[in-house]
């Protein structure tokens, strides 16, 4: 029988969220559902869901600088939730302690 020591985490350790496995995740995740979005505007023209990406990425247009422009933002977006989530978290999580 093996034992991880990376799996055996005592007191402060144990509430923490590593906030660069956050980051990574949430800009992955972000970007994987811009790009979703952007195949399905291009399979389907009509559907209608380009309001939204003018309001949460700034400089969005349909070009291709454009869109790499918003992948670029959606992974900015990832990092800054993680970023101020993974803080909060960590913080409320060691005054709580």
């Amino acid at each position: 029988m093996t034992v991880h020591h990376s799996a055996i985490q005592t007191g402060d350790q144990a509430h923490r969220l590593p906030i660069v496995a956050l980051g990574l995740s949430l800009s992955a995740f972000f970007s994987i559902t811009y790009g979703l979005c952007v195949a399905l505007r291009v399979f389907v023209p009509d559907v209608g869901n380009h309001l939204p990406w003018f309001q949460f990425l700034p400089g969005f247009d349909w070009t291709p600088t454009g869109i790499l422009l918003g992948l670029f933002e959606s992974i900015a977006y990832g990092w800054y939730v993680a970023l101020l989530y993974g803080f909060l978290f960590n913080w409320f999580s060691s005054q709580r302690g």
